[in-house]
């Protein structure tokens, strides 16, 4: 299987997308801190590296391009390593444990009347997020508290 640096961060926006920002799964997933670091450093790194490659430039003449040029394609990195993260694990398949709570979460789901399949030996972090999405939105509180705590 061939690395797609392209899809893979498309694919990490999508579950980005996905994931609900839920505090309580911040104890247990580190999705949402990193969800979140990547929504700070999308609008905010590409100003920081023109301003980082500016002052360098401003500081310490133009004998110190290249080193302007490096520090703003660090700051620019910075976003792009969280969708790329994302991106990868969204497609990283799920261990037993989660997909046994998986399928407690679909089954709660269709007691409810909500249509949900259940997780199949191939599931993936994505598949996951789809259905605590859809459980964080129908399912009551007191569930939470009970299952997170």
């Amino acid at each position: 299987m061939r690395f797609n640096p392209v899809s893979t961060m498309k694919e990490g926006r999508r579950y980005m997308r996905t994931w609900p920002m839920v505090r309580q799964l911040g104890f247990y997933f580190p999705e949402y801190r990193v969800i979140r670091a990547t929504q700070i450093a999308l609008p905010v790194m590409p100003f920081m590296a023109i301003l980082a490659g500016l002052s360098q430039i401003y500081l310490y003449g133009w004998n110190f391009l290249p080193q302007a040029i490096a520090l703003a394609l660090f700051f620019i990195s910075l976003p792009v390593q969280g969708l790329l993260w994302l991106g990868l694990r969204a497609r990283h398949p799920l261990p037993l444990t989660l997909l046994d709570w998986g399928n407690e979460l679909t089954a709660k789901l269709a007691s409810m009347g909500t249509h949900c399949p259940p997780l199949g030996a191939n599931a993936c972090y994505l598949d996951m997020a789809i259905i605590l999405k859809m459980a964080f939105e129908r399912v009551d509180a007191s569930y939470w508290e009970q299952h997170l705590h």
